[in-house]
């Protein structure tokens, strides 16, 4: 008797369940493959529209994200979930998680705060949170800086925004700061002329804002000449490191010695 009425209520949850399980994961897997062919159609429309590249990752991110939160409750919805009750349940774990993840919503704020102020953004080098480096991308939560020595560095989204941010790049260029040193017995003007001469010829120099030579001190054993090109904010270690080493060669090549410190001893006459 108690099998019997097992096997019936067996089939009884089979033929009513049943239908709507099956109908719920075919719409899951179909629902799930529209989803990825709307973020994929997103992204190239996107890319038509030259949409900021600050912005494109984190639009993809939060649609996906969206989109797949519609799909889960149609399929609760469809195996007969009581949506009510089931939005209160979510809301209150949503507030214990959210309680328990302050910090990862502190950086959710964070990239809502850098992409509607933009203090930076895709391709810009700054400095934030003890780094240097240039902002590959922008996601919900981190933003990831390339260094000089080729690092990857992620940093929460959350500190960037209530911390300080240098940005080398806001008026499309930056300032390479370099100091060479002449014998006092070489012409300032030679000198100059070849220094200028290196950075007209280098292809990453840019030829506005013009590129500056000047005395800066008379040092102990050499006058002292900065040096200051400009150039792109990705290029500016390319530059720096080229103008040091191109400048020594031509001035080598000129026959201007760039001194050592050294120390003139005068002897009292007895």
């Amino acid at each position: 008797m108690n099998i019997n009425q097992l096997y019936q209520d067996l089939q009884t949850f089979i033929f009513e369940f049943g239908p709507k399980l099956l109908g719920a994961i075919v719409v899951w897997i179909v629902g799930s493959w529209i989803i990825k062919f709307a973020v994929k159609t997103l992204s190239k429309v996107f890319e038509r529209t030259k949409l900021d590249k600050s912005l494109k990752p984190f639009l993809l991110s939060l649609t996906g994200m969206t989109l797949r939160i519609l799909l889960a409750i149609s399929v609760l919805g469809m195996l007969g979930v009581e949506m009510t009750s089931f939005i209160a349940i979510l809301g209150a774990a949503g507030l214990a998680i959210g309680m328990a993840l302050s910090g990862t919503l502190q950086n959710f704020a964070g990239v809502v705060m850098l992409l509607v102020f933009k203090p930076f953004k895709v391709d810009d080098l700054i400095e934030t949170q003890g780094y240097t480096g240039v902002v590959k991308e922008i996601q919900i939560f981190v933003t990831i800086l390339l260094t000089p020595e080729n690092k990857t560095v992620i940093l929460p989204n959350g500190a960037i925004a209530n911390g300080e941010i240098t940005n080398y790049a806001t008026e499309g260029n930056i300032r390479v700061d370099l100091e060479f040193g002449i014998s006092y017995n070489d012409s300032i003007d030679d000198a100059k002329r070849i220094l200028y001469k290196v950075m007209e010829e280098h292809p990453l120099v840019l030829d506005d804002p013009k590129a500056f030579v000047g005395v800066v001190a008379l040092g102990d054993s050499s006058v002292n000449l900065v040096v200051r090109p400009y150039s792109k904010p990705r290029d500016y270690w390319k530059v720096y490191f080229d103008v040091y080493e191109q400048g020594k060669k031509a001035l080598d090549a000129f026959g201007i010695e760039i001194p050592f410190p050294q120390m003139v001893v005068h002897q009292a006459s007895s």
